[in-house]
């Protein structure tokens, strides 16, 4: 196991943060603009959120990179500025996280599918090492590959990563099929686990899509189809949309509640994602 993983288990679960885009937006990020931007435009509020989580007990937080590829960014406007935005994301979290936390780089799909033949493994990878190599230049200390629908794509930004010697997190989103417990296309939790363990992920896990409770027994069988820790980020539950904006009814007491339920079903790395606040860390850091 890579050293900063380990140093961390030491006390487990470890707390990670909450969501960054729903933070965002109570501090003015507008309808289709690019949050990422904000790590050049709103340095200051990109650190308000993460200091925010650092504040609240998380002990690794993440960076405003999610959807900082090239492929994200064209579409934007912004790929000339890629390695500004993501070395700027690691500066930002860096700082304030200072001895107190661990920053771990987000990195999000492409949102290219390679099971459709709208891009190649190998452009992916490449795609992904750009990514990647702007983080580490900004201090970036390992990386979490997050709410990935395709496994294929996901080994693709693993790679990558593993290629830096730094600890990589793999997480997909389970919010398909009928128990709503499978990817977009159709992955099971075993098989994930299955794949994302042979290609070498440091830990698996699952984040985004849906509440907390719903990803109780996706947790189960995570922890029963590998040895890998387990690293699990759920919504405040599913919003509700209240004069155009996304409404999160779980409050963060109900959620750090259910989450004694995760570390049951073997969950070492516990956060929230889309809807948990500071607040959200703070209860889970006080029941956990």
């Amino acid at each position: 196991m890579h050293p900063t993983l380990a140093a961390l288990l030491k006390t487990a679960p470890v707390i990670t943060d909450g969501g960054w885009g729903t933070e965002f937006q109570k501090l003015g990020l507008a309808p289709g603009e690019c949050p990422d931007r904000w790590n050049l435009d709103h340095p200051d509020r990109v650190e308000k959120v993460a200091r925010a989580y650092v504040d609240a007990g998380s002990r690794v937080i993440l960076t405003n990179t999610f959807g900082a590829n090239r492929v994200v960014l064209e579409r934007q406007g912004f790929a000339d500025q890629l390695a500004e935005i993501n070395r700027a994301g690691a500066e930002i979290s860096r700082a304030a996280a200072g001895d107190r936390a661990v920053v771990f780089a987000s990195i999000g799909p492409t949102c290219k599918m390679i099971s459709t033949g709208e891009i190649e493994e190998e452009d992916l990878r490449q795609i992904f090492a750009e990514q990647i190599a702007a983080l580490v230049a900004g201090g970036a200390q390992g990386f979490v590959v997050e709410t990935f629908a395709e496994v294929a794509e996901a080994r693709c930004a693993l790679a990558a990563a593993k290629a830096t010697g730094l600890p990589c997190v793999v997480s997909m989103v389970f919010d398909s099929g009928r128990a709503k417990d499978r990817t977009m296309m159709g992955t099971t939790p075993e098989q994930a686990a299955k794949e994302l363990d042979e290609a070498g992920a440091d830990v698996i896990g699952a984040n985004c899509g849906q509440g907390i409770e719903g990803y109780v027994p996706i947790c189960e069988r995570l922890r029963a189809a590998t040895q890998r820790p387990i690293w699990i980020k759920a919504n405040a539950g599913l919003p509700e949309v209240v004069e155009g904006r996304a409404i999160y009814r779980t409050t963060p007491e109900e959620f750090a509640k259910r989450a004694v339920a995760l570390k049951t079903a073997g969950a070492s790395w516990i956060g929230g994602c889309c809807g948990a606040s500071p607040a959200f860390i703070e209860a889970l850091a006080k029941v956990l």
